[in-house]
């Protein structure tokens, strides 16, 4: 399994390059804050929580570069640093999770080179917890996979999606870490194949069986019983519903009509209890991710297309919420709901 997705090295960040994966593995280095950026849009590094790891690198970042700066700008360069690495991605809701923490403690710190320090040794902290808490997931959401079990999952919420082990494939790892014998099926998850690219990579990777689909096919796999159950990682959970990737909507429409288990697997850094789903600026992606595939044209100049990068499930459609301190069960009377 890989180690980590993203990591800090000499005063600069690390990560793997996802948009390159299966056919080449290749790690990127961001050395300033544009970088770092442009590897957040360009989904280089993507997932909820990798994306609260980038965040705290990011301001470590931005302080090892203003510190080389005038000094008397130190703090106004890393406020404005701050605010673009938070606005890079809108709908992810622990990319400004992780710079808020790392920034508020920076702020506080009069001294610079001091400032700097705690922002790395924060950072390199949270990326730390991370995997902590993606491994509490784990231990939480294994029991709910019957030994035998084939379970559908949409994405990527893997180590890919983490700093390392990850939320939903983590339930499947840990599951499989208790000696269950697990089956997953990964949709293909259009139109940048997440779950084709990413989470058959890294499951296939560890030697776990899987299989993919295109996303049309979960709900004729339902019918069929050969689906058990569904888990999914979330980017936001308000109080009312769970934003993910577009199309976990669909499954989750479909698994309540089929009767079958629902599930999301998330940090506590991904609950928003202060948003509805209707308050929430969805993302909406370029043209071209739809309209080309492997360089060649499948929709028609002119013609336009709709390109949401994700949509929201209300709660209602899920059976629990795996975290790392145990499951939230309807009816969602749960504090981390709760503005």
């Amino acid at each position: 399994m890989l180690k980590r997705t993203i990591w800090w090295e000499d005063g600069r960040i690390g990560l793997i390059d996802q948009t390159l994966l299966p056919e080449r593995y290749e790690q990127v280095v961001c050395s300033d804050v544009p970088r770092l950026i442009r590897a957040i849009q360009r989904l280089e590094v993507r997932g909820a929580p990798a994306l609260g790891v980038a965040g705290a690198y990011g301001v470590a970042l931005a302080c090892c570069n203003a510190l080389e700066g005038q000094v008397d700008l130190f703090y106004s360069t890393v406020l404005r640093d701050g605010a673009l690495i938070r606005s890079a991605r809108p709908t992810a809701v622990n990319l400004a999770w992780g710079v808020d923490r790392v920034l508020s403690a920076v702020m506080e710190t009069a001294d610079p080179k001091a400032a700097t320090e705690l922002a790395v040794s924060l950072a390199e902290s949270i990326a730390d917890e991370d995997e902590m808490t993606c491994r509490r997931i784990g231990s939480y959401g294994a029991p709910l996979l019957p030994d035998g079990c084939t379970v559908l999952t949409h994405c990527n919420a893997g180590a890919l999606a983490c700093a390392s082990w990850g939320t939903a494939l983590g339930v499947i790892r840990s599951a499989v870490l208790e000696g269950k014998h697990i089956r997953v099926i990964s949709c293909e998850t259009r139109p940048l194949l997440q779950g084709a690219r990413l989470t058959a990579w890294e499951l296939h990777e560890d030697g776990i069986p899987i299989t993919t689909i295109i996303d049309s096919e979960a709900a004729y796999l339902m019918q069929k019983r050969e689906i058990d159950c569904v888990i999914v990682g979330a980017d936001r959970i308000c109080c009312d519903g769970v934003f993910n990737k577009i199309g976990t909507y669909m499954h989750a429409v479909c698994a309540a009509h089929h009767q079958i288990p629902f599930y999301v697997a998330a940090p506590k850094s991904t609950f928003d209890p202060y948003s509805r789903m209707a308050d929430v600026v969805v993302e909406e992606r370029e043209r071209d991710e739809v309209a080309m595939f492997s360089g060649r044209k499948t929709v028609p100049d002119g013609v336009p297309v709709r390109n949401y990068a994700f949509d929201a499930t209300p709660l209602s459609l899920v059976t629990a919420i795996i975290t790392e301190e145990g499951l939230i069960r309807p009816p969602y009377h749960h504090p981390w709901l709760m503005p």
